[in-house]
């Protein structure tokens, strides 16, 4: 998928029809992938592609829940409202698996001048 496709795709979930904004979270929500993905490794910039519906659905949340930030309980004419927590909840974050490697040990003779 494309960025102008999740771009589109996030768009018509939120309603918001700003690009900069849309960009802002698409990149808010890779970001938090990322992170969580690969959490040993500074070189990594793109989201994966098996997590990209995940990187829509999180810029979503955080779309949706735009002004409320921080908010722990909301009620009001009978709707209640309740956020995990200010930035990305772990659960929506559950099934990215974190990224580890071992490098590889240099041997000594590897190390030798001819």
């Amino acid at each position: 998928m494309t960025r102008e496709e999740m771009l589109v795709e996030l768009g018509k979930r939120t309603g918001e029809s700003d690009g900069d904004v849309l960009a802002s979270y698409l990149d808010e929500a890779g970001q938090a992938i990322i992170e969580r993905a690969y959490p040993f490794r500074d070189d990594v910039t793109e989201v994966p592609v098996r997590y990209q519906r995940k990187q829509i659905e999180i810029a979503t949340y955080l779309l949706n829940k735009r002004g409320a930030e921080g908010e722990t309980k909301h009620d009001e004419n009978g709707t209640n409202r309740t956020y995990e927590s200010a930035s990305v909840p772990n659960s929506m974050l559950y099934g990215i698996m974190p990224f580890a490697s071992i490098p590889n040990p240099v041997r000594e003779e590897e190390n030798e001048n001819p």
